[in-house]
């Protein structure tokens, strides 16, 4: 290097960055990875221009010594140790040589080469990873490898950020997560953010910019600046925790990390609006289903207020293009947060079903009057429950949130104007999910949006004391499914064709319950009901048959043996069909005896099945009890039927 100016070193690493950062497009067709290899060329003579490593000169490592075996990168140092004197600062300009050849190599996809130069770095940082100039390389160095995850399979952020520049612990951390070496990934990333941890500890001071290696003093960062990148890192490395906990099924970690980084984002304005926001609404899913709903509507109110921030900040390094560039991914965005939405509301109110209904499913005015004397309790604990969780953003971000909290409740609904208010909140969502998942184009996502909206009006139902009404909100649930029907194809679309017809019946079913239950009320119902009852019998029992028919092979024989994903629907259906058959009002003794034929054929095929397969008794206890009494009683009134017949 003494026959080369420093300045003209500087001046090839400097170019090596800025062809790294080409964006692949702008290559030739036939040559993607030519700006890459262009960088690569580069480094290498930046590399040979330093001289050799401290290690070739010292201590040349064992064959061995590598991410499999006992690597010290892991174990955080005992003391601060500065690279101070030409060695010292040669070994931390090679390390970010490697560290960039590494990520060089990962980027054209040469995994194992690239793994080489990563470990290199944090061999070369051993001594030092705990200093002012080091730390954040190492750090970087050892998320790299995460961050480079083919498909990631994380809940909590399903979309990672578009990310330049990271460097090296982090680097390896992505890479051994895409050989499904998780495990190896997770030691690095949590090696990374103990570093962190003891760093801020201990040190304080924000670190050296790795790319600062390469610039004349006078172009050094501001602390600010360096303050700013430092943290970004942090963020980053957090960032592929929560991926690792997620793959690794340690959710509640996952949900603390994935928290964590969209609040540090949020600190640092180091963030993209669609992108911060389908992951705080994704987040909200998790809470959802550990029935925290206080902390899933402020995910969901902090998810809201940041989309709407979309195309009003400046775009970054980290974020995509510009939003009016892509119309079709703001308006997908903005879906998928009303989805949640919609979870949202149906989860809350459906909770609140299950803690108020009785044995047949019916509102228990007893369990009603507990939960009204819990709700000031409930009250009570909202401030403490408040300061424990995580809050996003401060001042008039925080204040922005709040006011889109205050709009949605949080407590379990208890009577049907508080159902009602979830119920249109839901429903607005509904609509707006539904204009952009439409059927054409996103049959799947479409179907599952009717379905919620169909579930909406079912628990609503729950709450409606009004026979009549009730009624007119199944009658409403039948008229948004049954059309799906015609538009599916099953041979495609079996499982979902399956869901519905099941539905559709359900529906039906409880609308002629409901009618039995008004007729009953009468002293002498007319013609007009029992044709109705009758009607809706009819409808339920098409779509039950409908629903057991899916069930048949090629040749429309019935299973001997039935799948454990549809055992429990088949089984109910079943009962269902045997008890519509029992509820047919005739007058025809004879047709009335065929019906009671028929209902008897179902209950016994509900009892031997179970017998046959006893692990089926477990999924409908309750009915398989009622069916056994019904194959018992049955015969006898059949034969009474019978002598009565023969006398008249």
């Amino acid at each position: 290097m003494a026959n080369v100016p420093w300045a003209e070193v500087c001046e090839k690493f400097q170019a090596a960055l800025a062809l790294s950062r080409l964006e692949l497009h702008k290559n030739p067709e036939k040559e993607p990875y030519k700006s890459k290899y262009s960088a690569r060329a580069l480094l290498e003579e930046v590399k040979a221009l330093l001289g050799p490593t401290p290690e070739d000169e010292d201590e040349r490592p064992e064959a061995d010594d590598g991410p499999g075996a006992d690597d010290h990168t892991l174990v955080l140092p005992a003391e601060v140790v500065e690279p101070e004197g030409p060695v010292g600062q040669r070994a931390l300009r090679l390390a970010v040589i490697e560290f960039h050849l590494g990520v060089n190599h990962i980027d054209t996809e040469e995994l194992s080469a690239g793994e080489e130069h990563l470990v290199k770095c944090l061999r070369l940082l051993r001594r030092y990873r705990l200093s002012h100039d080091c730390i954040s390389l190492c750090i970087q160095a050892q998320v790299r490898g995460f961050t480079m995850l083919a498909r990631p399979q994380v809940i909590c952020l399903p979309w990672p950020p578009k990310v330049l520049g990271l460097q090296t612990c982090n680097n390896l951390g992505i890479l051994w997560s895409e050989r499904e070496e998780i495990e190896t990934a997770q030691a690095y990333l949590e090696s990374s953010e103990a570093l962190y941890n003891q760093y801020m500890k201990e040190v304080g001071s924000p670190p050296l910019d790795p790319t600062e290696c390469f610039i004349p003093e006078e172009e050094k960062l501001t602390e600010q600046e360096r303050s700013k990148r430092f943290e970004k890192v942090y963020t980053h490395n957090l960032y592929y925790l929560a991926q690792v906990y997620q793959h690794l099924e340690m959710f509640e970690k996952a949900a603390h990390y994935c928290h964590s980084t969209l609040k540090r984002q949020l600190e640092h304005n180091a963030y993209h609006p669609i992108e911060w926001a389908i992951n705080a609404a994704t987040l909200s899913q998790f809470y959802i289903n550990k029935l925290c709903f206080m902390e899933a509507r402020h995910c969901l109110s902090a998810a809201n207020v940041i989309f709407g921030q979309t195309g009003k900040i400046s775009a970054t390094e980290d974020t995509p293009e510009a939003e009016g560039e892509v119309p079709e991914l703001y308006h997908q965005r903005k879906g998928e947060i009303a989805r949640c939405w919609i979870k949202y509301c149906l989860t809350l109110m459906q909770n609140a079903q299950l803690s108020m209904q009785d044995n047949i499913g019916e509102l228990d005015l007893d369990k009603q009057s507990e939960l009204r004397a819990l709700r000031k309790k409930e009250l009570d604990e909202e401030e403490s429950i408040r300061k424990k969780a995580v809050q996003f953003g401060t001042g008039e971000l925080c204040d922005a949130i709040s006011a889109v909290e205050e709009k949605v409740s949080y407590l379990r609904p208890l009577d049907f104007e508080e159902a009602r208010e979830l119920f249109l909140l839901g429903q607005h969502y509904v609509f707006e999910a539904k204009e952009f998942f439409q059927i054409d184009g996103y049959v799947t996502d479409h179907i599952e949006v009717v379905q919620d909206h169909s579930a909406l009006f079912k628990v609503l139902a729950f709450f409606e004391t009004d026979m009549e009404r009730r009624c007119k909100m199944h009658k409403r649930r039948i008229a948004m499914l049954e059309p799906l029907t015609v538009d599916l194809n099953p041979q495609y679309y079996l499982l979902v064709n399956r869901q519905i017809q099941f539905e559709i019946a359900h529906a039906y079913y409880d609308m002629m319950d409901l009618k039995v239950a008004i007729a009953d009320r009468l002293r002498d119902p007319d013609s007009h009901i029992v044709k109705k009852i009758n009607n809706l019998n009819k409808s339920a029992l098409k779509y039950y048959q409908l629903f057991l028919d899916s069930l048949r092979d090629p040749n429309k024989v019935f299973p001997e043996h039935i799948g454990e994903d549809v055992l429990r629907p088949a089984m109910l259906a079943k009962f269902r069909v045997a008890r519509l058959y029992g509820k047919i009002i005739t007058a025809d003794p004879k047709k009335e005896l065929e019906n009671l034929a028929t209902s008897l054929e179902h209950y016994k095929f509900i009892v031997d099945y179970c017998e046959k397969h006893p692990e089926a008794a477990q999924e409908i206890e309750a009915e398989l009890e009622l069916s056994k009494e019904m194959v018992s009683l049955l015969p006898t009134k059949m034969e009474r039927f019978r002598t009565k017949m023969a006398l008249t």
